[in-house]
């Protein structure tokens, strides 16, 4: 195996699962099925298991148990063990005639404990893991016999490496960074203690207990990663909900024996993604694979991966009831090497330059197979790339031996034809426009520059947005903008602009489920005016906290770059002056990027530092940097910051890790559908 990356991390954690499955029936819960999906493939996890029958099952109350044939399950779990999950496992085993059950949690049996209220001295008191041992016995009393056999296990599979320098974390998908209107709900929660002022009052402390929770489990998840990879962390942190991450991964007390004896040194960087969503909700990237999971169906119980129509490459007909019988293809290649060669090119080239990748990928994949290819050069066209595709129809042997590389070769092509594609462009041609205005004018001027955009659904064509284009568009405008000084004029457009966006959502046919989570309503019907002009007064309320989301900062105030005589207005994305800060050769202590110390032997540097010159840690003093996005990242970010790096400090290796992978629409969701606070832990 190469050097420790996220690739190896993963792999390593799905080599010892692998280890336990010979025979068994598998249940995976859908984050372990995704990081198995990029890590190594469901392929690899059949063999593991033998056998002529498909022995994997959804982890879900509802899953198929096993019959007297079946005698041994393995469950591989992404969360803690209680509540439902533990009721889950009961009612499987229950039904079941299992004598010999595994258990394997992504979450360290410390997280456990703090999940079951152990306070951390007693922790360290603690012999051998208690809460996996007492599970065991569960276990064996479900199954009928105390002599049966059971075994709990942690093993850390809570990434899924999409490439050598980025990996999500798909248990994680849905948290996301706090916004100022969450401290009025925290002080409500809270009626005795001090009131928070701020978001930079938020401490662990007066977080509720379930997000604390969420947060010590990827925290115990990163120490995993540090412990693979060799290194000592220094934890750093630009924004409120990535300070307290930070802090608490410095403090992970399981973390102090593994610090000491570590060979290698990395620096940790947490951002929060509410101080730009500019670049989340944003056209700007000329990425051919933000295009492809932009407008692609999303891939069922998967965060980050899409469905590929197969059908072109079957005889049956390309209509819409026979595109369910064929398998969906998808974009993790995990065990074809060319493929996977191919999919990498795609994540760091430029669309035009990936388009041409497909084609020559194909045009090899041909001529090895001795297919009757033309050759044509020029301008990719969707046309041509399908015309190479159609060669491998009726042959099966073809089709085998380069399937992964023509599931990538169908995607760009359904992604070129894709009408969404062409609006792409449009959405593009009018960001560019607003940042023209926002330096030219003010902020009510560009409001009344959008509003002849927001038509009903009887007046709309295929080019205009749909409610929830314009409320990704709205998130671009008071992202980029920032800070703006309330006016009458203001007031006026404001009013027109919900209003309108009030009356659009009252008159959709139907309700997307965006908008049902948004308006509380299930369906049109039950949608009145004064209902949707509540909805719509909130999602002002969040867009004006997206807008104010940088006055804490001191330094990375602004993503606009205003226009002069030579240069058009332009978007600076907060991670490129994040990394160009850390690599500013004049090494300034920054400003925004805090570091956070681990306790006591921090504590007693600083005190001689009064007497001493002790320098602070900084994060650009290691040769590796693990920049954690909270809340996602896109395609163009990665890439960005994946050759940024090393043009800044040649030898430093960049590791991007973070919840999800973007698009657009993803930020409506995350913004003003997601409860920030409370996240579903199951119990």
């Amino acid at each position: 195996m190469s050097a420790p990356g996220v690739l190896s991390f993963t792999q390593q954690g799905w080599e010892q699962v692998l280890a336990k499955v010979k025979r068994a029936l598998v249940y995976l819960d859908a984050a372990c099925a995704e990081s198995l999906h990029w890590g190594c493939g469901a392929s690899r996890l059949l063999e593991a298991v033998g056998g002529p029958a498909c022995h994997l099952r959804e982890f879900e109350p509802a899953a198929v148990g096993g019959g007297a044939e079946q005698p041994k399950a393995v469950f591989v779990l992404s969360c803690l063990l209680k509540g439902r999950t533990v009721e889950t496992l009961r009612e499987i085993i229950g039904r079941s005639r299992f004598q010999y059950c595994v258990v394997v949690t992504a979450v360290s049996h410390a997280a456990h404990l703090t999940a079951n209220h152990v306070p951390a001295a007693a922790a360290a008191e603690l012999e051998g893991q208690p809460v996996f041992e007492q599970l065991e016995e569960k276990l064996c009393e479900w199954m009928g016999n105390m002599n049966y056999t059971a075994e709990v296990l942690h093993v850390p599979l809570w990434l899924a490496p999409v490439a050598p320098h980025l990996a999500l974390t798909p248990a994680f998908a849905s948290l996301f960074p706090l916004l100022p209107r969450d401290v009025h709900l925290l002080n409500r929660a809270r009626p005795d203690k001090r009131r928070l002022g701020s978001l930079s009052e938020v401490d662990a402390a007066a977080l509720p207990p379930e997000l604390l929770l969420q947060i010590r489990c990827l925290v115990s998840g990163l120490s995993s990663l540090c412990e693979h990879l060799g290194v000592r962390e220094e934890c750093f942190a630009v924004g409120s909900l990535s300070r307290i991450i930070a802090a608490d991964l410095a403090s992970y007390a399981p973390a102090k024996n593994r610090r000491k004896t570590a060979a290698g040194r990395a620096s940790v960087v947490f951002v929060d993604r509410t101080l730009d969503l500019t670049g989340a909700a944003g056209h700007h990237g000329d990425n051919l694979v933000e295009k492809i999971i932009s407008v692609l169906p999303q891939l069922p119980g998967h965060t980050n991966d899409v469905m590929v129509n197969m059908v072109e490459l079957t005889a049956l007909q390309n209509e819409e009831k026979n595109q369910s019988m064929i398998a969906p293809g998808c974009l993790a290649q995990s065990n074809d090497t060319a493929a996977k060669a191919l999919w990498e090119a795609l994540l760091s080239t430029k669309h035009k330059e990936a388009v041409m990748e497909v084609r020559r990928h194909l045009v090899e994949a041909a001529s090895r197979e001795n297919l009757p290819i033309k050759m044509s050069m020029g301008r990719v066209t969707p046309g041509q790339l399908m015309s190479y595709i159609q060669l491998f129809k009726n042959n099966l042997k073809a089709i085998v031996n380069h399937c992964g590389l023509l599931q990538l070769g169908l995607a760009t092509v359904q992604t070129l034809k894709h009408p969404q594609t062409a609006k792409w462009d449009n959405f593009l041609a009018f960001e560019r426009l607003l940042l023209q205005s926002i330096g030219e004018s003010t902020m009510s001027v560009v409001l009344n520059q959008l509003l002849p955009m927001i038509k009903p659904l009887n007046q709309r064509t295929k080019d205009d947005y749909s409610p929830e284009e314009l409320l990704i568009l709205l998130i671009y405008v008071y992202s980029v903008s920032g800070e703006f000084t309330v006016d009458k004029d203001l007031g006026e457009a404001d009013e027109k602009v919900k209003e309108a966006l009030a009356r659009v959502f009252c008159e959709e046919s139907e309700l997307s489920p965006l908008l049902q989570k948004i308006t509380g309503c299930d369906s049109s019907i039950k949608l009145t005016f004064h209902k949707s002009k509540i909805a719509v007064d909130e999602l002002f309320a969040s867009l004006r906290d997206i807008a104010g989301a940088r006055n804490l900062m001191k330094q990375f105030k602004s993503v606009y770059v205003p226009g002069n005589h030579t240069h058009q207005a332009s978007y600076k994305p907060l991670l490129k002056q994040v990394v160009e800060e850390i690599f500013n050769p004049e090494r300034p202590d920054p400003v925004d990027i805090e570091h956070m110390s681990s306790g006591l032997t921090d504590l007693l540097k600083t005190g001689f530092s009064m007497f001493m010159k002790v320098s602070r840690p900084h994060p650009s003093d290691h040769p590796l940097l693990i920049l954690f996005v909270v809340g996602g990242v896109t395609v163009s970010e990665a890439k960005m910051l994946k050759d940024l790096v090393p043009s800044l400090k040649p030898g430093t290796q960049v590791i991007v890790l973070s919840t999800r992978l973007l698009k657009p629409l993803n930020i409506p969701e995350l913004l003003f559908a997601t409860d920030r606070l409370h996240p579903d832990l199951g119990f």
